[in-house]
């Protein structure tokens, strides 16, 4: 072999190295510190989109409250959207829980008030103690538990 070939073939594995120390660095660093939170409210809107004029109903009552987990105490007021609950920073609820999926659960507007389904995770949703496979009906005083957070509906 070439001097030129020995010295190519050793910056090339050089540059892996690097680029396999980076990418050894950045999973450390997600173990370390969890899940980034991405903030989304704005100055304008408080985080929520403007109604639409199909929208302009009466305010909702209905609140998700977080009563046992991590995050035990938190509110989040239910309007005409979905909400979803999992690990994925796009989630409405971040859970930083190792026994929820990335999109774990919805909870929905449903013809009679609510509904909450799993959306295929590996460790399953509970309502009220039950493990559910398809969408069920979400009425105030009833418990969703994802992971080791549960969470109630209450007016």
């Amino acid at each position: 072999m070439s001097e030129l070939t020995l010295t190519v073939l050793r910056f090339s594995l050089l540059i892996l190295l690097w680029l396999f120390v980076f990418s050894l660095a950045a999973v450390l660093r997600g173990d370390l510190f969890g899940t980034r939170v991405v903030n989304r409210v704005s100055a304008s809107g408080g985080g929520r989109p403007a109604p639409t004029p199909r929208d302009r109903r009466a305010p909702a009552v209905d609140n998700l409250v977080v009563t046992s987990g991590p995050l035990a105490g938190t509110r989040i007021p239910l309007g005409s959207t979905d909400i979803l609950i999992g690990r994925n920073p796009g989630c409405h609820l971040v859970l930083d829980d190792d026994f929820s999926s990335g999109q774990h659960a919805r909870i929905f507007p449903a013809a009679n008030g609510w509904g909450v389904e799993d959306l295929g995770s590996t460790n399953g949703t509970f309502v009220n103690g039950q493990r559910i496979d398809e969408a069920v009906q979400f009425e105030p005083g009833s418990q969703v538990r994802v992971g080791r957070t549960t969470i109630e509906l209450q007016k």
